[in-house]
């Protein structure tokens, strides 16, 4: 592969930023230990503050239990929605920041070996499994994460099937050059995130998973969360896409390229590294020769950018469909928290 071979990406419009609000934290709390809410959701694109906003709401929590505003002992423990971060020695590049959380327990990070192909069925089974646990604790679970899809995974209450291999079918889109393959796709389901089709691989994984659900309609679930009262985390632009230049930097001094080194040496295959996208796609593309060092980071800064303008489309794309989200404006100081 060489660097003229890398499809550029379409970039979503800019659509007008949400407005921000307080939200009053305490009375989201009681209202689901009243009955009301069975999940806390807190989203956002990439680099708007998610984790340490979630952290901050599990601390509130605690606060409130231990000044008697709520049962003594109650506590938050979060739910991650962040579709790499499941993955074990994936933790520089998925900004996995395990120190962030203290003693706030958390749950769907490095449950899946580097290398496997980790799905969205897959997730809602072992979501609903953590979800319940917490709750079945009397504690309050907090969803926290960007991948949109998995969100939706978790809230919507889609029963999603698990989509088997389709060998025959496969074959045949194998043929298929990539401009006909998003044809192909688009004509199955909306575009609403293009990682759906960052890699050949995963092009051909999308078809084949909607061709599967055109002929298996998706029905709803009994047991997921019926009433997600939704969080978002709302930074500006210019904010946003400075903490994505000073983070990708951060995380290049950290060892973001020694840790794509070890993946290679660990044995994984340059393609299965590249499927994963962003961070673990263009550091291995520079340590496979494709690219130079600073064309990488020139390239990989562009890339992030633009996932996190695909994510805010996605979450207006929720509120049209009917998500009411409560935008809390965030500070490089503190969240806009009551």
């Amino acid at each position: 592969m060489k660097a003229k071979d890398i499809p550029a990406k379409g970039v979503p419009p800019m659509a007008e930023l949400p407005q921000g609000e307080a939200v009053d934290f305490d009375s989201v709390v009681r209202q689901y230990l009243d009955g009301q809410y069975d999940l806390i959701c807190v989203l956002g694109p990439t680099a708007s503050g998610k984790t340490g906003y979630a952290v901050s709401l599990a601390h509130q929590v605690r606060r409130m239990a231990e000044n008697g505003d709520i049962a003594a002992g109650t506590r938050a423990e979060i739910i991650s929605a962040d579709s790499r971060q499941v993955y074990r020695g994936m933790d520089i590049g998925t900004g996995k920041d395990l120190g962030e959380y203290g003693d706030v327990a958390y749950h769907l990070i490095d449950i899946a070996d580097a290398g496997s192909k980790y799905n969205i069925y897959e997730y809602q089974r072992d979501f609903e499994r953590a979800w319940k646990e917490v709750r079945e604790r009397g504690n309050i679970p907090i969803l926290c994460g960007g991948s949109g899809l998995y969100i939706e995974a978790a809230t919507m209450g889609y029963s999603l099937p698990e989509v088997p291999a389709d060998p025959e079918l496969r074959a045949a889109l194998e043929q298929m050059d990539t401009p006909s393959l998003i044809r192909k796709l688009a004509s199955l389901k909306p575009l609403h995130n293009s990682t759906d089709y960052d890699t050949r691989k995963r092009l051909i994984r999308a078809i084949e998973i909607a061709v599967y659900e055109a002929e298996h309609p998706v029905g709803h679930t009994s047991v997921l969360p019926k009433s997600t009262y939704f969080i978002g985390t709302l930074v500006s632009r210019e904010e946003r896409n400075a903490r994505i230049d000073r983070r990708l930097e951060a995380r290049l001094e950290e060892g973001l390229t020694d840790e794509v080194r070890r993946l290679l040496d660990s044995g994984l295959k340059a393609e299965d590294l590249i499927y994963y996208g962003l961070e673990y796609k263009f550091v291995t593309l520079y340590l496979t020769g494709v690219l130079e060092y600073e064309e990488m980071k020139k390239l990989l800064a562009i890339a992030i950018h633009q996932f996190a303008k695909r994510q805010m489309t996605w979450f207006r794309g929720m509120e049209r469909r009917g998500v009411r989200i409560h935008w809390a404006a965030m500070t490089d100081q503190a969240p806009n928290l009551d």
